[in-house]
C-alpha cells in the first residue's frame, strides 16, 4: 500500500512538472508570437512610411517638373515676343524710312529731305530701355549712324541723298534685326547701283529708290523679314 502511494506521488509530481513546462512553453510561444506580430506591424508601418516618403518625393518632383515647364514656356513666350514685336519707336522709324524710300523712288528731292528730317527727330526720341543691355549698346550705335545719314539726306541733292540712303538702309536693317517687325518687310537688292545696294520695302513689287523712273524695276527680292 505504501508503495502504491509513493508511485502515485511520483506520478503526480511528474504530471505537475509536465504541466508547468507546458505552460511555460505556451507562454513562450505567446510571447514569441506577440513579438513577431509587433515586428511585422512595425515592418508594415516602416514600409508604409517609406511608401509615403516616396510618394511625397514623386509629388515634389512632379511640382518641380511643372515649375520648370512653366518657366521654359514663359521664357519661350518672352523670346518669341521679343523677336516678333516692335515698340512704337521702332515702328515709327520704319514708317519714316518708307516715306523717305518712296520719295527717292519718285525722285522728289524736297519730299526726301522732309522725310530725312522727320526720321532724325524719330531717332532722337528712340527709347531703348525695353531692350537688354547688349541690345541697347547696339541700338545706340545704329541710331547714331542712322541719324548722321538722315541728316545729310535732309539737306542734300538727290544724288547725295541716294548715296546716304544706301548706308541708312543697312542701319535700318540692323535695327529691325533687333526690334523685330509686326509687318512683313521685303529686303530688295539692285546689283547696278554702286556695286550692289539693298533697301527695305513693305511691297514685294520692286521699285528702285536708287534710280527712280530711270530703272524703276531694276532689282530683286532677296528675302522676306517677318
Amino acid at each position: 500500500m505504501k508503495k502504491v502511494r509513493v508511485t502515485t506521488a511520483i506520478l503526480a509530481m511528474a504530471f505537475l512538472s509536465l504541466t508547468v513546462m507546458s505552460c511555460r512553453d505556451t507562454k513562450k510561444e505567446e510571447v514569441n508570437d506577440s513579438m513577431n506580430s509587433e515586428m511585422q506591424e512595425e515592418g508594415h508601418q516602416d514600409d508604409s512610411m517609406m511608401d509615403n516618403d516616396n510618394s511625397m518625393m514623386d509629388h515634389n518632383d512632379s511640382i518641380m517638373d511643372h515649375d520648370s515647364s512653366m518657366m521654359n514656356h514663359y521664357n519661350m513666350d518672352n523670346n518669341r515676343m521679343g523677336s516678333n514685336m516692335q515698340n512704337a519707336d521702332a515702328k515709327q522709324v520704319v514708317a519714316d524710312y518708307m516715306t523717305l524710300k518712296d520719295a527717292l523712288v519718285a525722285t522728289n528731292k524736297e519730299d526726301a529731305a522732309k522725310a530725312g528730317k522727320k526720321l532724325v527727330s524719330t531717332l532722337n526720341g528712340f527709347n531703348v530701355s525695353s531692350y537688354t543691355s547688349e541690345q541697347q549698346k547696339e541700338l545706340k550705335d545704329i541710331i547714331a549712324d542712322a541719324k548722321e545719314h538722315a541728316e545729310h539726306i535732309g539737306k542734300s541733292e538727290m544724288d547725295h541723298q541716294r548715296e546716304h540712303f544706301k548706308t541708312l538702309s543697312k542701319d535700318i536693317m540692323d535695327l529691325v534685326a533687333i526690334t523685330g517687325t509686326e509687318t512683313t518687310l521685303y529686303q530688295q537688292f539692285c546689283p547696278m547701283y554702286d556695286g550692289g545696294s539693298a533697301w527695305l520695302s513693305m511691297n514685294k513689287e520692286v521699285k528702285n529708290p536708287y534710280y527712280g523712273s530711270k530703272m524703276l524695276n531694276c532689282g530683286k527680292v532677296q528675302k522676306e523679314i517677318n
